[in-house]
């Protein structure tokens, strides 16, 4: 089956992010859960733990880059190739708080051949808790057998 003739982009982008999700053990283990997926899209929630805050008894960075970093990759993996980062950097705007729920929106800025640019805004509410901008690499393989006729 071709399965890039066989499903929709967006069928395709849930079938990735299903296959990812079942061997994602750190976002799975942090307790965060896929909102909505789609191609080029991704938006991943996580509510902070009192064992996610620091000593300043806000939400550690640490635990928000990775909600931020793991929205990236189900972006940059809906198109049925298999991605990694090859750099992510974030700007902290608010603190997060202990119970607040984040919700992390990834979307693509620009792919092209093996490289790519997406965007992620980190929310708690409608206040702004961080900006990450992440770089992907495509490397080999993919998410979904592909067979040509």
């Amino acid at each position: 089956m071709n399965v890039k003739a066989a499903l929709s982009p967006e069928d395709i982008a849930r079938a990735c992010a299903d296959a990812m999700w079942a061997e994602d053990d750190a976002s799975k283990g942090l307790g965060m859960e896929i909102v909505e997926i789609g191609p080029g899209f991704a938006t991943l929630a996580m509510t902070v733990r009192p064992d996610m805050v620091n000593g300043q008894r806000i939400a550690h960075g640490g635990f928000i880059f990775t909600l931020a970093d793991s929205a990236f990759a189900f972006a940059c993996n809906s198109h049925n190739d298999r991605v990694v980062a090859a750099q992510g950097q974030i700007t902290f705007i608010r603190p997060g708080r202990l119970g607040d729920r984040l919700v992390a929106k990834a979307r693509e800025v620009t792919r092209s051949g093996r490289s790519g640019i997406y965007d992620v805004r980190v929310t708690a509410g409608d206040t702004v808790i961080a900006e990450f901008r992440g770089h992907s690499r495509v490397i080999p393989g993919t998410w979904l057998p592909v067979q040509d006729r």
